[in-house]
């Protein structure tokens, strides 16, 4: 009985060290499907820096049959530009096991807000936007496209 135990503890410890690997800076790369279902963001790198644009859209079109534009964007020189190809991540900096020090924009309000990302798994990115400090926010679960 005792060295059951034991085994069923050394097993728990290894799971459980499975489940906290390490995640590396790169891991973040690829095509993700937003908490909606209706965009794929590619996350690229850049320098040193992590960035991502909407590379697919499920209603890439308007009532009009037009490219949807970035109509609700403060600034109206950009308002005509398609959100398709858009990017809406920049500037992470990856630290520890998150990627923070980014921004995030929504082109459904045309507002930008700081984020940060954190993997739950291989295939699970929680995304946090957020005013402030990051109490104050919102997070959205993206999934890899594979």
């Amino acid at each position: 009985m005792k060295l059951l135990k034991s085994l069923l503890f050394a097993i728990s410890l290894l799971v459980s060290a499975q489940s906290k690997a390490s995640v590396g800076p790169d891991d973040i790369l690829g095509t993700w499907l937003n908490a909606t279902g209706k965009g794929h963001i590619q996350i690229f790198k850049q320098g040193n820096a992590y960035h991502g644009k909407l590379v697919w859209l499920k209603e890439p079109n308007d009532e009009a049959g037009k490219p949807k534009t970035d109509k609700n964007n403060p600034d109206a020189n950009l308002k005509s530009k398609p959100v398709w190809g858009l990017q809406i991540l920049r500037g992470f900096q990856f630290d520890k096991d998150e990627w923070n020090d980014g921004k995030i924009y929504d082109p459904q309000n045309g507002k930008e807000y700081k984020c940060y990302m954190k993997m739950k798994d291989a295939n699970t990115l929680l995304v946090r936007g957020y005013i402030g400090i990051s109490l104050v926010g919102r997070t959205e679960t993206w999934t890899r496209i594979k």
